[in-house]
């Protein structure tokens, strides 16, 4: 006699418990929810879990949400589509971008063209003719990267700018100045660190000195050492600044807040591990209890087996301390162009969620680095026997 195969195989069920695979038919009246929402299986279902993520974890007001960008987003004009608009709706509490995602911003607040092209040209005549490339992106040499150049070298010799800072207090007082230039271009919101800016949202660059930003600034400080003027020109970029205000950002979250944290991770590269580093700061070097960050959302076409997926996938991330290991069933990776996947999940999010009280996290800079320095202090058996190693050295 047959066994009830429910009975044969009892674990059947947990493995057969999702939606069934029956899409609605693609219409005129279909929007980008509903088209989102009928994505069934590979990275459609990826993109799937991405934006539902989003919408259901997310948009919770304890969530501390950590964006990170790599590669040339800002000149496809991500910033304002996409990035932008997420920030100003509360779903973006911190960055971490490479210096030429900022440097590459500037252009569209200095109201400095950047144009449509194509990536099948003869780059010699391109160089011949003055004209710049960005795979199928094409800008004048000397009218944008030129003369965003000589602007960003005027602004960096302002009174605030001459003292030792991170990138976060750096990107803060650029945008100021860079949000001024957008209200007189008439443009709209065009910049991200104008928008940071405004929005109270600290931005770090994990590599400063890898963009013209960072070549600009050193540019300037080898003038002032040539004419003698070190006493004037004092703005240099201290990355450890940002590794402890970037951390500190994690650990109100979890620690003071009891909130949770979550990182939208866009490519890979030093912005998503710098972003990803402060749990292992936290834990390993600060040796503060934590577990990792509560929810991970990366798009990347990058491959973990070759090496190439920086940070690696959140299950391998878990075993750093990353990823909080309990979590990592409700992380997702989708490999995608991310200049598809990433407009998709900013449209999913502002229709389908309402606005977050923007967290400011900026203006409370100080006030999280006295929390931070108050659990290092707490908690790292090791201070006393550091304090005398150090004081050894001042002697």
């Amino acid at each position: 006699m047959m066994k009830n195969r429910k009975t044969a195989c009892p674990g059947k069920a947990k493995y057969l418990a999702g939606k069934r695979i029956l899409p609605e038919p693609i219409a005129k009246k279909t929007t980008i929810v509903t088209l989102i929402d009928n994505m069934d299986a590979y990275n459609g279902g990826r993109l799937r879990a991405a934006c539902h993520l989003l919408r259901d974890k997310y948009s919770q007001k304890d969530v501390t949400v950590g964006l990170s960008l790599a590669g040339a987003l800002t000149p496809a004009g991500l910033g304002p589509s996409t990035i932008i608009p997420l920030m100003n709706h509360g779903f973006v509490d911190w960055i971490v971008a490479t210096g030429a995602n900022m440097y590459h911003d500037l252009h569209f607040a200095f109201n400095l063209p950047m144009h449509r092209g194509s990536h099948m040209v003869d780059d010699g005549d391109l160089r011949k003719q003055g004209v710049t490339r960005i795979y199928d992106i094409l800008f004048d040499y000397e009218d944008v990267l030129m003369e965003t150049d000589r602007r960003l070298r005027k602004i960096m010799v302002r009174p605030e700018f001459q003292k030792e800072m991170g990138t976060r207090e750096f990107y803060h007082h650029l945008g100021r100045v860079v949000s001024e230039y957008e209200a007189v271009n008439h443009l709209g919101e065009v910049s991200i660190v104008a928008a940071a800016y405004r929005n109270g949202i600290p931005v770090f660059t994990s590599s400063p000195g890898d963009s013209t930003i960072g070549m600009n600034v050193a540019g300037l400080e080898l003038l002032a050492e040539a004419a003698g003027l070190q006493d004037k020109f004092k703005l240099k970029i201290n990355p450890s600044m940002d590794v402890n205000d970037s951390t500190a950002i994690i650990l109100n979250a979890k620690r003071y807040e009891h909130g949770k944290t979550g990182v939208i991770l866009i490519g890979g590269g030093s912005p998503k591990n710098f972003m990803l580093q402060t749990e292992p700061q936290i834990q390993e070097v600060l040796m503060i209890p934590e577990v990792g960050q509560d929810y991970d959302i990366n798009i990347t076409d990058a491959r973990p087996d070759t090496g190439g997926l920086s940070g690696a996938p959140p299950s391998e991330a878990a075993s750093w301390g990353k990823i909080d290991p309990d979590k990592v069933e409700e992380a997702v990776t989708a490999y995608l162009d991310v200049t598809l996947a990433f407009p998709l999940m900013a449209a999913y999010t502002l229709q389908t969620t309402k606005p977050k009280k923007l967290k400011r996290l900026y203006d409370r800079g100080a006030e999280l680095r006295e929390k931070l320095i108050k659990s290092y202090l707490e908690n790292n058996k090791e201070v006393e026997q550091l304090k005398k190693l150090i004081k050894k050295l001042s002697v």
